[in-house]
């Protein structure tokens, strides 16, 4: 029964979702209330779980031999359930706000709603096979969301996000077969699972799959050259395009990653070969090439979905490190990232829906007019910028220490990556940030009669991540212990 508590979270996101969808609602009101109770309802059960952390797993269906859908909370899938468990019940009060007027609200909440429960049920993946369903299911769950305006762009947008998805499908399908044939288990092992006897002279082979799996399941964190699909997803609605870049699915890709260099293929296997240092050149490419996209792109959303390839690329150089010291910097920058980055786009979400501006160009002045999120937005700005005091210094330093205790030239070139990406964050974050609250001496602000701050159900998400942000800055020992501890037990 106490592993059962497992399906249960996993299961009330997909039954509040499909109640949504059918209920018949007096109000709007009271269709926001249920939603919003039930997600606040399923993040206590999450944070009871991991407090009282069943020590078995439940096997929920069981295929043939090893083949089954298991579920089991160990410290790495513990740090990503209670991070989205904060993280849904605020990214749901913003949208009420934000989806106000909007056609097929109860379609767009289920989706939403059940988008929770598929997240839940990557963090909580037994064994491979289990985290692989999961991860195909948040494709086809987040589809919808991406096309929901059924505007010609969205139409295109959501075609790209398919094709990526099923090319990364596929990738990600072949190394699952291989550690299905070559693994001693499906499980997640903490140091790996691969049959040195089986692999005999193919060992080869084995680094080659690798790289084609990590390339898999690196789709969703939109590593270079497969970036493509995420700023194209930036036409969906601001809490979608938050969802997807700072939780659901770059966040999923990250973790899964984490999963298969650490518990499947195993570091042993990896560390040192020809295999760490082509995911590793890949994975720095990306930090350097989002970051200049970032500063070349005028519209705002589509430059914070630059940023998050480069940061999604910060968490995949910790992991290719492949030291209990780069699982930490990872794991911190997994963490840290959600809020800096959902909290930017919340920001650039309110001043799309109170002005209906979109370009960076047309922000000019608008500090005065919505200071709030125009503040809030700034210490986020320095939070990806890395300055000291706020969460992104924290991560970013863990990285950087990390790449120099390696003693890896290549991991040493990673680090100037890192340099010249925090550079050229300042300069695309801060760009907005001067144009807001300094548009000249001769602007017209009568030229913004309407502007002003939105309501509380998007400022109070703000507030509360401006806030961690500040918390984990200036308080993050205790936090960054739990990691070393998970990162201890993950490289055993």
């Amino acid at each position: 029964m106490n592993e059962m508590r497992m399906l249960f979270v996993v299961l009330i996101p997909f039954i509040t979702g499909i109640l949504i969808s059918v209920m018949k609602f007096r109000s709007r009101k009271n269709m926001l209330l249920f939603t919003e109770v039930m997600a606040i309802l399923n993040s206590i059960l999450v944070f009871l779980l991991l407090l009282y952390r069943p020590e078995g797993a439940l096997t929920v269906f069981r295929f043939t031999g090893n083949l089954s859908i298991r579920l089991q909370l160990d410290g790495m899938g513990a740090l990503f359930a209670g991070m989205s468990a904060i993280l849904w019940p605020f990214a749901l009060l913003y949208a009420f706000e934000y989806m106000k007027g909007e056609k097929g609200e109860k379609t767009f909440f289920m989706f939403y709603v059940i988008t929770y429960g598929v997240t839940l049920g990557i963090a909580l993946s037994e064994n491979i096979l289990t985290m692989y369903f999961f991860f195909e299911m948040l494709s086809l769950i987040t589809l919808p969301l991406v096309m929901f305006t059924r505007t010609r762009e969205a139409i295109l947008a959501s075609r790209t996000y398919l094709y990526y998805m099923l090319g990364g499908a596929a990738f990600a399908f072949v190394g699952v077969i291989f550690i299905l044939t070559y693994g001693c288990t499906s499980s997640f092992v903490p140091g790996g699972v691969m049959n040195l006897v089986k692999i005999g002279d193919k060992t080869n082979m084995m680094y080659l799959i690798y790289i084609i799996s990590f390339c898999g399941f690196a789709v969703k964190t939109a590593m270079w050259p497969f970036s493509a699909w995420l700023p194209k997803a930036g036409v969906a609605p601001t809490p979608v395009t938050a969802l997807l870049h700072a939780v659901a699915v770059v966040n999923t890709g990250a973790f899964a990653v984490m999963r298969i260099t650490y518990f499947s293929f195993g570091i042993r296997l990896l560390r040192g070969t020809w295999a760490q240092y082509t995911v590793m050149g890949l994975v720095i490419v990306t930090i350097v090439y989002g970051c200049s996209r970032a500063l070349k792109e005028t519209h705002i959303k589509r430059r914070l979905a630059w940023s998050t390839v480069s940061n999604l690329s910060y968490i995949l150089f910790g992991v290719v490190l492949m030291t209990p010291l780069g699982l930490v910097g990872a794991m911190a920058h997994m963490l840290f990232h959600s809020f800096m980055k959902i909290c930017s786009f919340f920001c650039a979400g309110a001043v799309m829906h109170k002005t209906g501006k979109s370009y960076i160009h047309e922000l000019d002045g608008m500090g005065r007019k919505m200071p709030r999120v125009f503040v809030i937005f700034t210490v986020s700005a320095l939070a990806l910028m890395g300055v000291p005091g706020l969460c992104g210094f924290v991560s970013k330093w863990y990285l950087a220490k990390a790449a120099m205790e390696s003693e890896d030239t290549v991991a040493w070139i990673g680090v100037a990556a890192l340099l010249i990406s925090a550079l050229l964050t300042a300069i695309y974050m801060l760009t907005i940030v001067v144009r807001a609250f300094f548009p000249g001496k001769d602007f017209d602000y009568d030229r913004l009669p309407d502007v002003k701050d939105p309501g509380w159900r998007m400022l109070v998400p703000l507030v509360f991540f401006v806030v961690m942000m500040i918390v984990f800055g200036l308080c993050s020992g205790q936090v960054m212990e739990l990691l070393q501890e998970i990162a201890a037990m993950s490289v055993s």
